[in-house]
């Protein structure tokens, strides 16, 4: 549905970095933009000072963007973007009123889904806690290799949106989404685009600690490499496909977060190499790093479905604080050695022998 301008009016829920960065990306142009936020100090400061100085300071925000505290200000809007974090999701989702079709003039409803991560305690990913609670919305992924800043910014920036409507939403989707600096690729890979999120996030955390130990750069490529191994294992058991993975919302975003403390999860892993526990490390922080909570349940899916994630393991024993972090290290480079690529074997082996 678009007003008299032709231009589709959207809603942002959730008032953190990158909810906030998806907004004044959205309304840079103009678009009208509500943006949910829980704190009511910052809905009115979004509204009149056109800021939001603890999420996301330093960043103007468009006059466009209208900030509220009443999800039921979003129930007319057809296309929403849901950035609450992950493990708040169905909380959120279940306050947000049906969407009026005699209101909006739309069919149906959008809601992209851009948090990363898995729901603890149920293993849902977002769209399954999403198809739940969200009224017969058709639902899209949005992932991808996003710092929040440089959305905000106007900073080139290219996204996977996944479409589980197919075809036709990506027509409805990107035309109201894209803008001349972020330009979203078309997959309908839900399942991939969601579980490449969920995993960069906590490997992320064990390139963080690497930095934190001081091991070296030779040292974070192969994480991210054999990292980018147990991801593709895990996706491909749950019915994603390798090629999603390999694109932008699985390596692309794995490469940009565990590459800078600019990441949350990051930054936690460095915290963790450098000798904090997980609760030090997360203590004061008003953002959120997914990939602590989305580590064990990620572990325990894997654990039931017969996968290897040595590296998602280790992670779970670091922010569990059953070892120091040299000792976890450790334990991760004695493991036996083997072949880099499943079916090959090393040349003292048959070759009918498994990796």
């Amino acid at each position: 549905m678009s007003g008299a301008s032709g231009v589709t009016p959207i809603g942002v829920i959730g008032g953190g970095a990158w909810g906030t960065a998806l907004a004044q990306m959205l309304a840079s142009d103009g678009t009208p933009v509500t943006l949910w936020a829980r704190e009511a100090d910052l809905v009115a400061e979004i509204n009149t000072a056109h800021t939001n100085a603890l999420y996301l300071p330093g960043v103007p925000l468009a006059a466009s963007i209208t900030a509220t505290g009443d999800l039921a200000d979003l129930a007319a809007l057809p296309v929403l973007l849901v950035v609450v974090p992950a493990q708040h999701l169905a909380r959120v989702l279940a306050g947000l009123p049906a969407c009026s079709p005699a209101e909006s003039g739309a069919a149906t409803r959008d809601i992209v889904l851009c948090a990363k991560g898995i729901e603890a305690g149920t293993g849902r990913m977002m769209a399954d806690v999403a198809r739940d609670l969200a009224g017969g919305a058709e639902l899209a992924v949005l992932s991808g290799p996003t710092f929040a800043r440089e959305v905000a910014l106007g900073l080139p920036t290219a996204v996977t949106l996944a479409c589980g409507g197919g075809e036709a939403q990506w027509q409805r989707l990107s035309a109201a989404i894209a803008r001349p600096t972020f330009r979203p690729y078309y997959s309908d890979d839900v399942i991939g685009a969601e579980i490449g999120g969920s995993v960069k996030n906590v490997l992320a955390i064990a390139c963080g600690v690497v930095e934190g130990l001081g091991l070296g750069e030779n040292a974070r490529a192969a994480l991210i490499a054999r990292g980018f191994a147990e991801m593709l294992r895990f996706g491909e058991a749950r019915g994603g496909r390798a090629e999603t993975l390999s694109g932008l919302c699985g390596l692309g975003d794995l490469v940009l977060t565990c590459a800078s403390t600019a990441s949350r999860n990051y930054s936690l892993g460095k915290a963790l190499g450098q000798g904090q526990s997980a609760a030090e490390a997360l203590s004061g922080k008003a953002s959120v790093a997914e990939g602590a909570a989305t580590a064990p349940v990620l572990a325990q899916l894997a654990a039931r479905d017969g996968i290897a994630m040595p590296i998602v393991d280790a992670v779970c024993r670091l922010l569990a604080g059953e070892a120091p972090a040299r000792v976890v290290v450790s334990e991760l480079l004695a493991r036996p050695l083997k072949a880099e690529q499943q079916g090959a074997s090393p040349l003292s082996e048959p070759r009918s022998t498994p990796a």
